[in-house]
């Protein structure tokens, strides 16, 4: 039963209003626990119903609140019917859209009759269209307010509507103001005044409430002083927690890897090319970092070809050099049979023993492998999250590389890291990413890594021409395609993601493929999926490499780790679906030899906004790190560092981009923490970070 209200801060939210067993598991889910907790679950965004946009000047891609007359309603029959009505207020005309609909609704939107509603515009076949939108039926005598503030929307989970949200938050509130005791301002007035930032209770109360005469503009924008008092002091947050990782880890022994003679210049003498200047100072960087006695956490950054697994091989060689075995983790089989078969051919001759874990091995290979491990022989373990699997015993692991690092789960990187660990003894660690991120982003989002850049690449590589053709030009790309294969060289054809659905992206890549052995009889045509059996990818694989086929069908299992030199035509179809960066990354797998390389962006029409951007930035330019400074601008962080998946926490309402400029002031305000006011850290830390997964160990 719920107490005496209103609560103290520390309160469980079951003693508030509304709060059942059940309210209370979805709330958990979110991270709510307490009364405190909600003030701290901050909106993403907000609603504005406060007042009506004239039809004629909306635009694609805003949310607004309209009001209109019908002038018709209809039933479009095609490959899915859809109920349309379309209404004007005199300025234009907009077209609401219900797919899902009954004949009462129908029955409602008569002609002539005045309705008001809310949603997102975008553009339609004759007009704009909002697709199932919010809306309300006006009476003629009706004369219907508009709100009178904005409308806060809240993170969620299945089952937890806005509206109890923001009734509980209301709740939360009325004890903030009953107990702002409670609610300690910890940055120190010397902050405050310096970054001339609001109080903590006053920012928190005007972003959850704001008042009729808010700056509607600066909080859908999210850059009100309320905004970025909080966003200030989560990125501080974040900032001195990365930093006390670091300094925790500096903390802890290393083996130091200190040999580095025969195997290594041998390695570099068979190489058929040369360093560039780029690879070699990372290399130089990774190998003084080996020598030290306490755990390397490295980034190795660069973009796609610019050649990173061959500096991770000089730092596995150091370890092998010293007696000490290396564990290579990536993401997808594909990617481990590559790194395999890379290091094979390179390190064949220098008798290194390299072992192959994934889900295919086989037991015999597997038992091998293991004893391998277990004989403490300086080895290198290739693999996927097999090599974490309980079984897989390393006696001597001092070196861990992993690849695509935003891929994994922080479960799956800390269970390799356990692997490593003896008793006090950490393993050296290097995560290579294929994904630039821009400076002022990796110097607060890695704030606990070094970070090495690789900037240029290898001579010889020409840039890729890229394409933009609508798929109603099909045809042409078939022939382009024929005089391709012709010529001697191979081409991807890349089925991309169909309505989020593995299935059917594998169903329309084997249509695509048997239409395209149709249209081209005399080539050889190969198909990969996702779904397929591991044996069977990596045969595919295999005579595609050879040239026995010389057209693969592939989904985007080929984004990463595929290198077939000869390749130099990539066709992708609905380009338009994908984001810039995995665009960029299957452009990637052509102009890997010295010969020139062209890839085809076919996309259906209509094109939004966002998608024409894509395209064009594709279409301009080569730079990985332009292309991610974009991606940045059009997506956000979460999408370019894969936070979902990497174990960093979410932010409730910083975002990075946007509030780059704060970054500078935010490095002076940790250190004006840390040397004047230590007590106010873990409290800071706990306040934002305090029940997310230790995502700093990795």
């Amino acid at each position: 039963m719920n107490s005496t209200y209103p609560h103290s801060l520390g309160a469980s939210v079951a003693v508030l209003h509304g709060v059942g067993a059940r309210v209370e598991e979805k709330l958990n889910r979110l991270g709510i626990y307490t009364v405190q907790d909600l003030l701290f679950h901050l909106p993403l965004r907000y609603i504005d119903r406060t007042r009506i946009i004239p039809i004629g000047s909306l635009q694609a891609g805003e949310s607004a609140l309209v009001q209109g007359t019908v002038e018709l309603t209809q039933i479009k029959f095609g490959r899915r019917r859809s109920l349309l009505c379309r209404i004007s207020d005199g300025t234009g005309a907009l077209t609401l859209r219900f797919f899902h609909f009954s004949k009462s609704q129908q029955d409602r939107l008569q002609r002539y009759t005045r309705i008001r509603c809310y949603g997102q515009v975008r553009h339609g076949t004759q007009t704009l269209e909002m697709i199932h939108p919010e809306y309300q039926l006006i009476a003629d005598d009706q004369l219907l307010p508009v709100d009178e503030h904005l409308t806060p929307i809240y993170p969620t989970t299945d089952g937890l509507q806005q509206n109890r949200l923001r009734k509980l938050t209301a709740q939360a509130l009325t004890a903030l103001k009953r107990h702002n005791n409670d609610l300690p301002e910890l940055l120190p007035d010397k902050i405050l005044k310096k970054f001339n930032l609001p109080e903590l209770s006053t920012a928190i109360v005007y972003v959850h409430h704001p008042p009729p005469d808010a700056a509607t503009r600066n909080l859908m924008e999210g850059i009100h002083p309320a905004q970025q008092r909080l966003a200030f002091e989560e990125l501080l947050a974040q900032y001195l927690s990365l930093r006390r990782l670091r300094q925790h880890l500096r903390s802890h022994e290393a083996t130091a890897l200190t040999r580095h003679g025969n195997l290594t210049m041998t390695f570099l003498r068979q190489l058929p090319f040369t360093l560039t200047t780029a690879q070699q100072r990372a290399a130089n960087e990774i190998r003084m970092d080996l020598k030290i006695g306490t755990p390397m956490l490295r980034l190795l950054q660069g973009d796609v070809g610019s050649g990173k697994t061959v500096v991770a091989a000089l730092a596995a060689l150091q370890a092998i050099e010293s007696g000490y075995q290396v564990a290579i983790m990536a993401p997808t089989e594909l990617l481990a049979d590559q790194h395999y078969s890379t290091f094979h051919g390179w390190l064949k001759a220098l008798a290194v023993p390299i072992i192959l874990f994934t889900g295919k091995s086989n037991k015999s290979e597997r038992n091998r492998g293991l004893s391998i491990l277990a004989s403490q022989t300086p080895c290198i373990a290739v693999g996927t999250h097999a090599l974490f699997q309980q079984g897989v015993v390393f006696a001597q692991l001092r070196l861990i590389i992993i690849d695509e690092q935003h891929r994994f789960g922080v479960h799956q990187r800390l269970a390799l890291l356990d692997k490593g660990q003896h008793t006090y003894i950490f393993p050296h660690q290097l995560i290579m990413t294929a994904t630039p991120i821009p400076r002022t982003l990796a110097m607060t989002a890695y704030a606990d890594l070094d970070i090495s850049i690789i900037d240029e690449l290898p001579p010889g590589r020409q840039p890729v021409n890229t394409a933009v053709i609508p798929t109603s030009k099909r045809d042409d790309i078939i022939t382009r395609i024929k005089q391709a294969c012709n010529e001697g060289r191979q081409v991807y054809w890349v089925c991309t993601l169909i309505e989020e659905s593995e299935v059917l992206q594998c169903e329309a890549a084997i249509d695509t493929c048997q239409y395209l052995k149709d249209k081209l009889p005399t080539i050889k045509v190969g198909l990969i999926h996702g779904r397929m059996k591991g044996a069977d990818k990596e045969s595919i694989m295999a005579a595609f490499k050879s040239g026995e086929l010389q057209l693969l069908v592939a989904t985007t299992v080929i984004e990463v780790g595929v290198d077939v030199p000869n390749a130099s035509l990539m066709i992708i179809e609905n380009a338009e679906r994908l984001g810039l960066f995995q665009m960029h990354q299957l452009r990637g797998r052509v102009g890997r030899g010295s010969m020139k390389s062209d890839c085809v962006l076919l996309y259906q029409s209509p094109l939004t906004e966002m998608a024409r951007t894509r395209l064009e930035t594709m279409r301009n330019t080569n730079n990985g790190f332009e292309i991610a400074q974009k991606d940045l601008e059009l997506r956000g962080p979460g999408e370019l560092l894969g936070t979902r998946q990497s174990g960093l926490p979410e932010l409730r309402i910083a975002d990075l981009l946007r509030d780059v400029k704060l970054l500078p002031d935010i490095h002076i305000a940790a250190n004006i923490l840390i040397n004047q006011y230590p007590d106010c850290i873990q409290p800071l830390i706990d306040r934002w970070h305090g029940k997310d997964i230790d995502y700093g160990k990795v």
